[in-house]
């Protein structure tokens, strides 16, 4: 591993990047300084770094979205000025972003053409233009398939034919295994092995190092906004990664002792909901849900997303009124009491989506650290809110979970994403919850901020918190669990004992092809390589038969509006702005 920053391309072939003395600043804060990077043509470089680094900020100059102070861009050895994302599509540049930017009720065609309707047209040669990508990559996309009908691997795969239409060469993917089982992994990696293949370039963003190992040529790690070394994947180990990007070793999710109690802390029995799609079908998005939780114990749920979790949660925080069954939280009835009493009941919730439930972006950071806890000390005092002790609380939260910001007057939006997640979990912990809630808790959040938020789920675990954890990194929901359990269409299929049971394993099962009580064999590791052949269940839809996980469509709509926030009140357009917290 060398402690240098990249190498140029062997040869005279110019690099297909080559970012010299980058420099971006922000009122209160350096986020790139000094970055040089170099990507060789026909090659996967892998860029990491932890939450706050700098990587987001640095793709986006990239790709146009924000000017650099300092510094310069080179592409194909000519050196360039990006005014826009059309200067750079124009360069060859194609970005895929980590939320996926569909409009769902169009078909993979449109959406595909969307924008850029003058290079092929809307019809035949488009039609045509679409099917010699997809078969020249095999990325198996169906122009005329409804984007609401697939699944997160299928969409993914339409984002990068999208900018393969546009004709990129060099393809920026961020966070591009946050969401996808295992098998959906191998089969993304063998797509950007054919892209590179053919010549093409991709620069891959992400914190799973052992995936970035796996498929990247190069490496460059950047810590702090600057470049601090690069490494060469064949002559390195996780832990040496981990150890340049934070200092510190890999974290591992697992725990040990079992600290399960016989005192229940959350009884569903029966629970089911129902939901009218935009078709005006109704249909039963929570079947006859049954599960219980008890004091020190963490149950794991896992599924592909839009299978029903984001319900479950949404029914149990009160934001969804079920049409049938109970819930139980501590023995008292909640099934039908609202959100702001179940939170002073003692439930926590960490979102799914931060930027829609768990934060308001525009506001400072003391601010958001009342959120959804009005009415509790030390926000309250007599009845009015103590404006003086919220502020001090977020200093100790922002002290105690190193969440890294200039003061607690700037505004969430100014976080990281890592950071934003910091501060909602301390805010969450803050309250001694009985029941934590916690939605994909470490989903892009770099290996400093993923070992400090386990470690908080372990020690309250300990003193007898009870845990739902829902999580699409299914390590992370093996090695926290207790109990297992997995969701398919609204219903819980199957369980699994943590101890014995391997992501691929449970990604088999996530895709409807097991069921009933997994148990480790040899036969069920044949069977979990074949059942799926790595793609999702098609045709699965969320609870509104929309996104898969929720997010914006390309129209700006949000699907969550006029959905109760977490805190109880009424969110007009669900606070989503998407890209504000990206890291800076």
């Amino acid at each position: 591993m060398k402690a240098s920053t990249s190498t140029e391309a062997e040869g005279t072939q110019a690099p297909a990047v080559e970012l010299e003395g980058i420099t971006k600043r922000f009122p209160g804060v350096v986020a790139n300084h000094d970055i040089r990077l170099t990507v060789r043509r026909g090659t996967v470089h892998a860029l990491c770094g932890e939450n706050g680094a700098g990587k987001s900020t640095l793709m986006k100059i990239l790709y146009g979205m924000q000017k650099p102070d300092e510094g310069t861009i080179t592409l194909d050895g000519e050196q360039v000025t990006l005014h826009s994302p059309g200067d750079a599509i124009a360069r060859g540049i194609g970005m895929v972003h980590q939320h996926f930017m569909l409009a769902d009720n169009l078909t993979v065609l449109e959406n595909v053409v969307l924008g850029a309707e003058k290079l092929h047209g809307i019809g035949g040669k488009a039609r045509a233009k679409i099917k010699e990508i997809s078969d020249a990559y095999g990325l198996a996309v169906r122009p005329d398939a409804l984007v609401e009908d697939l699944g997160v691997a299928d969409r993914q795969r339409v984002e990068i034919l999208k900018v393969l239409y546009r004709g990129a060469r060099t393809l920026i993917l961020d966070e591009p295994t946050a969401v996808l089982v295992p098998q959906e992994v191998d089969a993304l990696f063998g797509n950007l092995r054919e892209l590179k293949s053919e010549g093409l370039t991709v620069i891959f963003i992400s914190h799973k190092l052992g995936e970035v190992l796996s498929v990247a040529d190069d490496i460059t790690v950047i810590r702090r906004g600057t470049t601090v070394g690069t490494a060469v994947p064949s002559e390195t180990t996780p832990k040496q990664l981990a150890e340049l990007m934070v200092g510190s070793e890999l974290p591992s999710p697992e725990t040990r002792e079992s600290t399960v109690t016989d005192v229940e802390m959350l009884k569903v029995d029966g629970l089911h909901l129902s939901a009218t799609d935009p078709d005006g079908v109704v249909r039963a998005v929570l079947d006859g849900i049954s599960l219980t939780i008890h004091k020190g114990e963490v149950l794991g749920i896992a599924g592909v997303e839009g299978n029903g979790q984001a319900e479950l949660v949404e029914a149990i925080m009160g934001m969804r009124d079920p049409d049938g069954g109970t819930i139980v939280l501590d023995g008292t009835d909640i099934s039908h009491a609202p959100t702001r009493k179940r939170r002073e009941d003692g439930i926590g919730y960490v979102p799914e989506d931060r930027h829609r439930h768990g934060l308001l972006l525009e506001a400072p950071l003391w601010e958001n650290r009342i959120l959804g806890h009005v009415t509790e000390k030390p926000n309250n005092k007599r009845g009015l809110l103590d404006n003086k002790a919220a502020r001090t609380d977020t200093e100790r939260i922002v002290r105690e979970y190193d969440v890294r910001t200039p003061g607690i007057e700037v505004t969430a939006a100014s976080l990281s994403g890592g950071n934003q997640q910091k501060l909602i979990v301390g805010r969450e912990m803050s309250h001694a919850p009985k029941l934590l809630i916690a939605a994909h808790p470490t989903r892009g959040v770099d290996v400093g901020a993923q070992a400090q938020i386990w470690d908080q789920i372990r020690e309250a675990r300990r003193e007898g918190l009870a845990v739902l954890l829902i999580s699409a990194d299914l390590d992370e929901l093996i090695g926290l669990s207790d109990t297992l359990r997995v969701m398919f269409r609204g219903r819980l299929v199957a369980d699994a004992d943590p101890a014995t049971i391997t992501p691929e394993e449970l990604g088999s099962a996530m895709t409807g092809a097991a069921t009933g009580h997994l148990e480790h064999t040899e036969e069920t590791e044949e069977t979990a390589e074949t059942a799926s052949g790595g793609e999702t269940a098609k045709g699965e839809e969320s609870a509104e038969g929309g996104a898969a996980s929720g997010e914006e469509t390309a129209s700006g709509e949000d699907t969550a509006k006029g959905k109760k926030n977490a805190s109880g009140e009424e969110s007009a357009k669900g606070d989503d702005t998407a890209g504000e917290g990206d890291e800076k």
